[in-house]
Formats: C-alpha cells, sequence, structure tokens
C-alpha cells in the first residue's frame, strides 16, 4: 500500500507519499480499506517532530478517517468485511489501508456519504468527551467555543445548540464568524478586533461564560479565567498560544471554577472505547436527524497531503480538510 510518511521532521514538503507494508489486524481489530481521512492540527505537530504518536502505534499521521472493513481481526464481533464505517484513530490515516481496534468505529451515519464521514471522529469525540462528559454543559448556560472557524469548533457550536446551551464564538475575519452564525451561534467575538472576556459579560449580563473550550493553552488562561462564571469550567484541549502561563489560584478560587484539560490520542482504549459509544449514543442521532451537521472546507488527494498542511496552517478554512484516496 501507499501511505504519508515523515522521513525528517519539517514543513508541508516534509510528507512524501510513499510504498510501506500493508498493515495486519491484530487481536481486537478490524483492517479498513481507507476512503478519506481528516486532517488536524496534531498532524501539523508531529510533522514539525513536536508529536510522536504513542509507543506502538503507527508512524504514519491522521487521526481520523472513513472506509470500508477489508479483514475482521481475532475477537472482533458486531462488524463485517464490507460495513462502512469512521473511526478515530492514534495514527496512520493517512494511507490507503490501516488498522483499528473495534472499539473506536462508528457506522457511517444514515444518509451521509462516505467521504463527509471522515470529518466526524475527531470532532465528535473532542467535543463530546470534554464539553459534555467532563464539564458537563447543561441546557441554558453559555458556552464559548474559541476558534469558532474551525472543525472542532463548527462541530461544538451545532452540540451546544442541539442541548439549548448558548453559543458565543471567537474567530478571526467576520467572513468566519457569519459561517459561525449560520451554525447557530449568538455571540459572535471577531479576536482581533474585540476583548472577548468583556463581550462574554456584556452578553451574559457580567455574569460570564459556564463552559469554555480553548484551543490557544498559555496565551488565554488568565483572560479565560476573568471570563469564567461562578462555578464555571475551563476545558483545555490545544497549546496553538503555548503551554507556559501563571494562574492566579484566587481569581480561580472566587469563581468555585475549574480548569481541565485533555486529549485524546494518548488516552488508554477503554477510554477512547467508552468516548466513541457515547457520541453513538448522543451525537449519532443528531447527525442522522439533520440537526448537527459536519463542516467540510475541501478535500484534497491524499498523495498531496502538504496541501491541506498548507491550508490548515493558513488558517484560511472553515471546518474540515479531508484527504482522499482517488481509485
Amino acid at each position: 500500500m501507499h501511505a504519508i510518511t515523515i522521513p525528517e521532521p519539517g514543513g508541508p514538503e516534509a510528507l512524501v507519499w510513499a510504498e510501506v507494508p500493508d498493515p495486519v489486524p491484530g487481536e481486537g481489530q478490524v483492517l479498513l480499506d481507507v476512503v478519506a481521512s481528516g486532517v488536524n492540527r496534531a498532524d501539523v505537530l508531529q510533522r514539525r517532530g513536536f508529536y510522536d504518536p504513542p509507543p506502538g502505534e503507527s508512524r504514519y499521521p491522521g487521526l481520523e478517517c472513513s472506509g470500508r472493513i477489508a479483514a475482521v481481526g481475532p475477537g472482533v464481533s458486531g462488524w463485517a468485511v464490507g460495513d462502512e464505517v469512521c473511526a478515530l484513530l492514534a495514527g496512520g490515516g493517512y494511507a490507503e489501508k490501516v488498522a483499528v481496534p473495534a472499539g473506536q468505529l462508528l457506522p457511517v451515519p444514515k444518509g451521509m456519504d462516505i467521504v463527509t464521514a471522515a470529518a466526524l471522529p475527531e470532532v465528535t469525540a473532542t467535543v463530546w468527551a470534554n464539553v459534555f462528559m467532563v464539564a458537563h454543559l447543561r441546557p441554558g448556560e453559555t458556552l464559548l467555543v474559541h476558534g469558532g472557524g474551525s472543525g472542532i469548533g463548527t462541530m461544538a457550536i451545532q452540540l451546544g445548540k442541539a442541548v439549548g446551551a448558548r453559543v458565543a464564538v471567537t474567530a478571526g475575519s467576520p467572513e468566519k464568524l457569519a459561517r459561525c452564525e449560520e451554525l447557530g451561534a449568538d455571540v459572535l467575538i471577531d479576536y482581533r478586533e474585540q476583548d472577548f472576556v468583556e463581550e462574554v459579560r456584556k452578553a451574559t449580563d457580567g455574569a460570564g461564560a459556564d463552559v469554555i473550550l480553548d484551543i490557544m493553552g498559555a496565551k488565554y488562561l488568565e483572560r479565560n479565567v476573568r471570563a469564567l462564571a461562578v462555578n464555571g469550567r475551563l476545558a483545555v484541549i490545544g497549546l496553538q498560544g503555548g503551554v507556559k502561563a501563571e494562574l492566579d489560584l484566587g481569581a480561580l478560587l472566587k469563581k468555585r471554577a475549574a480548569v481541565m484539560a485533555a486529549s485524546l490520542r494518548a488516552r488508554p482504549l477503554s477510554e477512547k472505547a467508552t468516548i466513541v459509544a457515547a457520541v453513538r449514543e448522543h451525537v449519532w442521532p443528531l447527525i442522522e436527524a439533520g440537526t448537527v451537521r459536519p463542516v467540510v472546507d475541501r478535500t484534497v488527494p491524499m498523495a498531496q497531503a502538504a496541501e491541506a498542511h498548507r491550508t490548515l496552517e493558513d488558517s484560511s478554512h472553515v471546518g474540515k480538510v479531508l484527504l482522499v484516496n482517488e481509485s
């Protein structure tokens, strides 16, 4: 088979489409013929040499894909050769084939084409795990989503609205904010022109956001704490703005607030399976009903993954960029 390899860390040109050995499904795994794979910020970090896959996992980038089951390994039940699925991965999605633990499989939602389904696993699992399973967003609360035009952001807006929350977003252009509004965002904040702390306070009569989903990390930590409501919960899922910052614990204590941080990739298989099962139970019905949909900015041939990475680094996209294996 062919896969995108990274012989040496570097820029987008470091991604090389090369012939590699076929993966073999082990105990509890299935082998997929990959149709499409989602592109994520974590893939860019891996390409640069800053985010290695967990030990024993595929060295090729790609944290989600869609495809058809080509073989079923020992100990797998409930799935059969030919099933159309999408999957959460620890790596290996930028390839023609990938081996996946069965607990990380989801059926392609009814009414959705198999390519578009590749846009779902990482964003739905990340948002559901952090906003709902950990931060426990409730109806009537306010959710602040940083990077509302991203794949994560566009899904968080829709899921927040679907459960009856009020959603505020930050984004870097009027065009992206307009797209966020189309998806249901109630409060639109241009972070280049506006102070999100003040805008959230104004929109909530001074109360602040009950839950904040943050991709920036250190750069936003102090302001995020100021933007939180009493009993607020800050979920940090990205470090685009750095890894180290000072935290005023007094401000946190006054608000009885919580700061939590999590990533998906290195979690144990059992935890990933629990998250995927929750996504199938709670999110898949919303997708199949048309209440929630993935936002796909563009598709790019798998062998041209460098082009997709340039798009992500330019931040010129809204929603997901997908790599597609050309048949």
